[in-house]
């Protein structure tokens, strides 16, 4: 396997050393081989080099199996420096876009022993897993101004909705709870206004959803899924929505179990002819970079999504159960979960359950 690795900025460079570490201890136990490519790229190669992600290095990551990333951002003092959005735009959405990474696979489960804000919710009732299209809809860059900074100023941001990508990525969630025994894929959408786009979403699930008779199917529009995912998280098995939409719901999915450091996430090109993303979700978090305090759950759980992806399930199994375990003890909770623990002590703690 050949590995890229980008680490970013702030806890990213705290989590991503420690996630190669649990990626090390698999590989030990299971018999795998990898290489890895370090590559610079994040707000301070920025600040320092004013280049963000070059197309050679682009083509350079293309051809790896996988790329295991940390974060972009910097110290508020440096990102005043930053012209707004770049990062997002020239190195997430970019490699998204140019690698065609166009599902973004986001697991939703509460650990037992992981604390999560819902009352009286317990592991069993927070278990799903969330298909967000990840290469359309409003975060295309499709649109631009009108008269500038003027009183008259306009602003068009266009939404792109394309049969092939709204299909694909339907097809994908009902693939992916065929292969992981999961009942029910539920669309989330807002027919009801965005009656164009979404009609063409609800016209695709019907067709696609007729392929697989043994998967049930719901329709939620986004507001009740926000409301449901609070006061009925039990109800969701496999979610399937767009790319903005998506990026709220995750959030509040990862809000619910426990945290920004228990959220894992892959942006998946399922055709394997570019390499796939895996990331941790919690951002750099300037405010406590380089204190030991980040939780580095959330990067072993992407280090087991990217094994899962790469044809080493029992590896990525044993990840899985050994983060279970370990969270599952309050000694072992960072500061986002209540505990004192270190980052390294979390990830020897890891190694040492997968051992």
């Amino acid at each position: 396997m050949k590995i890229a690795v980008m680490p970013g900025d702030g806890v990213g460079k705290e989590v991503i050393p420690e996630g190669l570490k649990v990626l090390k201890a698999a590989a030990r136990k299971f018999g795998f081989t990898y290489s890895t490519t370090d590559y610079p790229f994040g707000g301070e190669y920025y600040l320092e080099k004013k280049i963000t992600l070059p197309d050679s290095a682009l083509k350079e990551l293309a051809a790896h199996d996988a790329i295991l990333f940390g974060a972009v951002g910097v110290d508020p003092r440096g990102s005043a420096q930053i012209p707004q959005g770049i990062l997002e735009a020239e190195i997430l959405l970019k490699m998204r876009f140019e690698l065609d990474q166009y599902i973004n696979l986001r697991p939703t489960r509460l650990l037992p022993g992981v604390p999560t804000p819902l009352k009286n919710a317990k592991p069993q009732d927070i278990d799903m897993v969330i298909v967000r299209e990840n290469t359309e809809g409003l975060y295309c860059q499709n649109g631009g101004f009108l008269y500038k900074n003027t009183p008259h100023e306009v602003a068009n941001q266009i939404e792109v909705t394309t049969r092939r990508g709204v299909e694909r990525a339907i097809r994908y969630a009902f693939e992916y709870a065929k292969q992981f025994n999961r009942k029910k894929v539920t669309l989330v959408a807002k027919t009801n206004v965005l009656r164009f786009a979404h009609n063409l979403w609800q016209r695709a699930f019907d067709a696609v959803q007729a392929e697989y008779p043994g998967i049930a199917t719901d329709y939620h529009h986004v507001d009740a899924c926000t409301m449901y995912m609070v006061t009925k998280p039990q109800i969701y098995d496999v979610i399937v929505t767009t790319n903005m939409f998506g990026d709220i719901i995750t959030d509040l999915g990862a809000a619910i179990q426990g945290g920004m450091g228990m959220a894992a996430s892959g942006n998946l090109n399922p055709t394997r002819q570019a390499a796939s993303m895996f990331e941790p979700v919690h951002g750099s978090a300037p405010d406590i970079a380089g204190k030991g305090f980040a939780n580095p759950i959330a990067t072993f759980l992407s280090v087991a999504m990217l094994l899962d992806f790469l044809n080493q399930p029992e590896a990525a199994k044993s990840i899985n159960r050994a983060c279970q375990s370990v969270v599952a003890d309050p000694k072992n909770h960072t500061r986002d979960l209540g505990g004192t623990a270190s980052t390294a002590q979390v990830g020897d703690a890891v190694v040492a359950a997968m051992a």
